[in-house]
């Protein structure tokens, strides 16, 4: 006869939380894996675990909005014959017309140029609603070439050639048939209504020599024109910067596992990858290595929020940022306002990430026409570009009280980690010490 005492609280596990046991139960009646779009959802070391160190008597801070702080970058100064010149050092990434509505890449596009920055094709090609509204356009060439087209290339002001993924580095993408619509069927030459997988690697190389080859290609193809960008997956970090700055690139996009995908099995999302604060400082010291930092810029993507989150990614070596995730929420996703609507597919504003099955109330993540319409891309385009205002005018904000007329010279002396594991991946000291885990062994004070 077994004894339970009232007294004792029922305890669950933490290694079998409600999230895993209902995986588990989903998985023994079903018999698939989970697919799901968005990015991780654990929690990981972050640039909330970083602060910066505002001037006072050692530093001298500059004057509110009186003095000048500057936020332009410019992109692809290596080789190509037109660099793109942004007045703010915040793109919007590649997110592809078949994920996205053409609504929602119209909107993208209007609040990136408001703006004065770039946004990207994605996978899927390009659309004329997104080149008539962007003034500057990135073209991504992608493992599956769909919608490749190259009048469509030399369109475009740069190109993006993605070697992977943050969410899903050694994977390719996914599309279901819900959302290969008439327009999606044709500009990708699949049928219409079929589940879609992308490739996880180009079918024309298999290492960096083949992958400079190429480079050279899209370069000839341009006239030399056009910046070259290479997207690498946060894994190896040091090694995948150096190989493709071996191979030609204009600027290195390193994207962490914080960053978005339109969908992909969540085992992907969860457990494959590096945080972007693992992966800005390894990238960094191979540009320094080569000498080469500057020379080749940087742009880090994969859970960038705000202004700070931004001007951290800055100071610790990037010449630029992109955002996905939050650029989508700007536009209306996720939206509280939807909750009635959320509800009636089984979830919640903030929780929907079942991008792929195509039923987004908000407008954006959804092929369906009349869905579709519910996104105003006129509308949309204005709160992104309001957004992007905001993030500029904090990153200027953290710069001024750093002491630094121009954005891009925040450094990684302006930083301090909460944490020993922000310490470790940033190479910054532990707040109250002079003491990098793994880098030194002090232990004094700042």
């Amino acid at each position: 006869m077994s004894y339970h005492n009232p007294q004792t609280t029922p305890r669950k596990s933490w290694t079998f939380d409600d999230y895993t046991l209902s995986e588990i139960r989903r998985a023994s009646a079903t018999g698939i894996y989970d697919i799901r779009g968005g990015g991780s959802k654990r929690h990981l070391p972050h640039f909330d675990d970083l602060l910066f160190l505002g001037a006072s008597v050692s530093r001298y801070p500059l004057e509110g909005y009186r003095e000048k702080c500057s936020t332009t970058v410019t992109l692809g100064t290596r080789f190509a014959k037109k660099p793109i010149e942004l007045k703010i050092p915040i793109t919007i990434a590649g997110m592809s017309f078949g994920a996205l509505s053409a609504n929602a890449k119209e909107a993208l596009g209007r609040g990136a140029s408001i703006a004065g920055t770039s946004t990207t094709t994605g996978d899927g090609g390009m659309t004329p609603e997104e080149r008539g509204q962007s003034k500057t356009l990135v073209y991504q060439y992608l493992p599956s070439r769909y919608g490749m087209n190259p009048d469509d290339l030399r369109k475009a002001d740069a190109i993006e050639v993605v070697v992977g993924q943050g969410a899903k580095p050694g994977g390719g993408g996914m599309l279901l048939g819900q959302k290969i619509s008439d327009r999606v069927a044709e500009m990708r030459n699949l049928p219409k209504g079929i589940d879609q997988r992308s490739a996880c690697r180009h079918p024309d190389w298999t290492g960096p020599d083949d992958l400079e080859i190429k480079i050279l290609e899209l370069r000839e193809i341009t006239e030399w024109e056009k910046p070259i960008y290479v997207k690498v997956g946060g894994t190896r970090p040091y090694y995948d910067t150096a190989l493709a700055v071996k191979a030609g690139a204009d600027v290195i996009v390193l994207d962490g596992m914080q960053g978005g995908t339109a969908a992909t099995q969540e085992v992907f999302i969860e457990h494959v990858g590096l945080p972007i604060l693992a992966c800005i400082r390894p990238a960094v010291q191979a540009l320094q290595d080569l000498g080469m930092h500057r020379k080749v810029q940087l742009i880090v993507s994969g859970g960038i929020r705000n202004g700070a989150d931004a001007a951290k990614a800055l100071a610790l070596g990037a010449d630029a940022v992109s955002i996905g995730m939050a650029a989508l929420v700007a536009l209306g996703d996720n939206d509280p306002a939807l909750n009635a609507e959320y509800a009636k597919i089984g979830t919640e504003a903030g929780a929907y990430d079942d991008w792929h099955e195509g039923k987004d109330p908000a407008g954006i993540t959804t092929q369906d026409p009349e869905l579709s319409k519910l996104l105003d891309p006129v509308r949309a385009g204005r709160r992104l570009a309001n957004y992007l205002k905001v993030m500029t005018l904090e990153i200027q904000t953290v710069a001024r009280a750093a002491g630094h007329n121009n954005i891009h010279n925040l450094e990684p002396e302006d930083l301090c980690a909460l944490t020993m594991e922000a310490a470790a991946m940033a190479r910054v000291p532990l707040a109250g010490t002079n003491w990098i885990p793994g880098v030194n062994n002090g232990a004094g004070g700042l």
